[in-house]
């Protein structure tokens, strides 16, 4: 019997080191590698190690265990999850063809049309939550379709093993953002899915203190290409990056049941407040996307958005009077943020794309931490209640 997913997570990323037996693997704070011949690298668990851009054991540890808790074959980590990006877009050729979801990350918005765009990626946004637009826009060739499920900031959710089938189907690679959702609450590779992609410095590493990212995936193919591009680009994460992230995976699922756990509770209490208009959260049944997150994801998530009434001044005023909750950039950390897509995470989109896509100047993201129901939910009535 396969081992659950907590005592892989536990096991894995804390596995001995083999030098020392170390309970906790250490951080191997070295740039080089001593070789006692010219271009023999130091054999050391598999790996040759040479140069710190091209293996470094904490870095190795991390990949492996994104790899267990990803129920994948293969893990490679990065300095950003826009590292991770850059990997992937590197590894394609001008004249590629990308079909991506319309209500995209805005800094994968930014490096899709200000940077690859004009080295001839070309790139194609669809209503990846719509499979008939998605055939439809595949029925010229791509390279690769990038899906996001649930999406930022709308959390609309996109039926994964539809969509990776489709890109199957026409001959192009299938990568999905898991962010938002962690491997805890969803698995993509086995949903279809050829490549996923983690922003590691939110829920994997889950207390706001690294910038971190990855990529997993199946094939050692694909494994082989982005790990030459990882290396060759330099795009790797430091030895004390890794082992931040190895930490938090150990406790990823307990955070991740008190996260979705508060979120309910604070989607039911917006769902009743008179100045809220609209709440965005896939667990919601009235939800276009509830039934089929049902299917794909263990639960729905902390991640979720609101509309205030009266657009962008209240809202505004709104995210001012927060005290508990931490009016920021990112998500996933063990305390709540909030923040305004509109001017922070998705300033780089055009005004005219974002109301396209449905995010308004009105609309408000929360990040649900794990603090006190009670306490989070106060925070939010005082916010509210100018």
């Amino acid at each position: 019997m396969g081992q659950g997913f907590t005592t892989r997570a536990v096991h894995q990323a804390g596995r001995r080191d083999e030098a020392t037996r170390a309970a906790t693997f250490p951080i191997y704070q070295t740039s080089t590698f001593g070789q006692e011949t010219p271009g023999h690298p130091t054999e050391y668990q598999g790996r040759a190690l040479s140069y710190a851009r091209s293996e470094n054991p904490t870095r190795t540890v991390l990949e492996e265990s994104l790899a267990q808790v990803e129920e994948a074959n293969h893990g490679l980590a990065f300095a950003s999850g826009l590292a991770a990006v850059t990997c992937v877009m590197n590894s394609l050729s001008a004249g590629d063809r990308v079909l991506a979801c319309a209500d995209l990350y805005g800094g994968c918005y930014r490096m899709f049309t200000q940077v690859y765009a004009k080295l001839g990626i070309r790139f194609d946004f669809v209503e990846t939550t719509d499979l008939s637009k998605l055939e439809a826009a595949l029925a010229e060739p791509a390279a690769l379709v990038w899906l996001e499920s649930p999406s930022n900031p709308l959390l609309n959710v996109t039926d994964l093993a539809g969509a990776c089938a489709l890109a199957k189907s026409a001959g192009a690679l299938a990568l999905v953002d898991n962010t938002f959702a962690t491997p805890y609450l969803q698995q993509p590779l086995k949903l279809g899915a050829d490549v996923v992609l983690h922003s590691t410095t939110k829920y994997l590493n889950g207390h706001a203190d690294v910038v971190n990212g990855a990529l997993v995936m199946d094939s050692e193919d694909l494994w082989r290409r982005f790990k030459f591009v990882q290396n060759a680009c330099g795009l790797i994460p430091g030895p004390q990056d890794c082992y931040l992230v190895i930490r938090g995976l150990k406790t990823l699922a307990l955070r991740m049941d008190r996260h979705c756990n508060n979120a309910r509770q604070v989607v039911d209490w917006l769902e009743a407040h008179p100045r809220v208009t609209r709440v965005y959260y896939p667990g919601l049944s009235a939800h276009p996307g509830h039934d089929t997150a049902k299917k794909q994801m263990k639960d729905f998530g902390a991640m979720l958005s609101f509309e205030v009434e009266g657009g962008l001044e209240p809202a505004r005023k709104v995210m001012e009077r927060f005290r508990l909750f931490t009016l920021a950039e990112s998500l996933g950390c063990v305390q709540s943020l909030v923040n305004h897509p509109a001017s922070m995470t998705h300033a780089s989109v055009p005004r005219d794309v974002r109301l396209a896509v449905g995010i308004s100047d009105g609309l408000v993201r929360l990040s649900i931490g794990i603090e006190d129901i009670d306490d989070i939910l106060a925070d939010l009535e005082q916010a509210l209640s100018a």
